[in-house]
């Protein structure tokens, strides 16, 4: 290989030392290759800057080499919400060394969503896809079975699904927000929930309340569509309350930021007059005054273990559940211990 001419998939072979078949096996994420062997292969491809062909791949095995993601909400609330770009780009950290693309599409759910999942396949763009945001009794478990492409679900469905699902266990980081705050003293807490349809919005609000009944705390829960704005709204509503709570456990980082501006325009100093704690740890979290307590989950290594699943099924793998590392509680600032003689249970 000269330093002007594209390496190729036999030039990754002699440098790894294995095979073209083992070569190609590894980088589309097929069954029978060892994981040591793997990585040392795709450590070989990345270091020597190969690419594969992708017109060449798709017109040799009829396949796209490209996986979908259909997110089923606002263009609005996709942009202004950290998960999503930290998740890509984990997609992307995998797509990049396999030779796949990922095509992205924002849909109302409904009837322009199942339009788009259909001409997705109709038109031979992906191999599979990835579905986010699972909602109760969700349709597109069966409308992508019946379309007949692979899929991974972030989360486990609530109607039986044929799919592999790679999962995080939500719950587990809002018990972490809770009992940080009880063990602070709080006794009156409330949630700012995401939407009761979404699966992981509504797991969040039960443990939520499972945490709160387990310590004698007093609890309410106000549902939101995770927008900031929502997220202000129903701040408003807590504080606006005869006795309002002394700490608010909030659903995503979004809500939990415009809480605290809608706290502090009030005239009220975090977190001596009230506590707050977010999910997501985004960054921008780690620079306001105060820095905000959150629950940290790592969303850019859920993207690549979804991307690892997909690959894995489009292959034929059978379908796995695969759970991803508990989440964790990242204590900064903005909780502190009630002031005295606000505690009301």
């Amino acid at each position: 290989m000269t330093n002007d001419t594209r390496p190729t998939i036999a030039d990754v072979a002699r440098r790894a030392g294995v095979s073209k078949g083992l070569v190609s096996f590894a980088l589309n994420g097929r069954a029978g290759v060892a994981a040591e062997t793997r990585d040392r292969i795709l450590a070989v491809a990345a270091d020597m800057g190969f690419s594969p062909s992708l017109r060449a791949r798709s017109l040799s095995v009829g396949r796209a080499f490209a996986c979908g993601l259909v997110i089923g909400r606002s263009p609005d609330v996709i942009a202004a919400d950290p998960f999503f770009p930290s998740f890509i780009a984990g997609v992307e950290d995998e797509f990049s060394i396999s030779g796949q693309v990922l095509v992205l599409a924002a849909a109302t759910p409904g009837r322009h969503e199942e339009d788009t999942y259909r001409g997705l396949v109709a038109d031979r763009r992906v191999d599979g896809v990835i579905l986010s945001d699972l909602r109760a009794d969700d349709p597109r478990i069966a409308l992508v079975a019946e379309l007949g492409i692979a899929a991974v679900t972030l989360g486990v469905p609530d109607v039986a699904s044929p799919f592999t699902s790679v999962s995080v266990d939500d719950g587990a980081g809002i018990r972490l927000a809770v009992d940080h705050l009880a063990d602070l003293g709080h006794t009156d807490i409330a949630h700012v929930a995401g939407p009761a349809g979404m699966l992981h919005g509504r797991s969040r609000a039960d443990a939520f309340e499972r945490a709160a009944a387990a310590r004698g705390i007093r609890s309410r829960v106000v549902a939101t569509d995770f927008s900031a704005a929502d997220g202000a709204r129903a701040t408003d509503a807590l504080l606006d309350a005869d006795i309002p709570p002394t700490a608010i456990v909030y659903s995503n980082d979004n809500m939990a930021i415009a809480g605290l501006g809608r706290a502090q325009r009030r005239g009220l100093i975090v977190p001596r007059d009230l506590s707050l704690t977010g999910f997501d740890d985004a960054e921008i979290g780690r620079h306001l005054f105060p820095a905000l307590t959150s629950v940290a989950t790592d969303a850019r290594g859920w993207g690549a273990a979804a991307a690892r699943a997909l690959l894995a099924a489009t292959t034929g793998a059978p379908a796995e559940a695969r759970m991803l590392p508990d989440p964790r509680l990242i204590v900064r600032a903005s909780t502190a211990a009630p002031r005295a003689g606000t505690q009301t249970a």
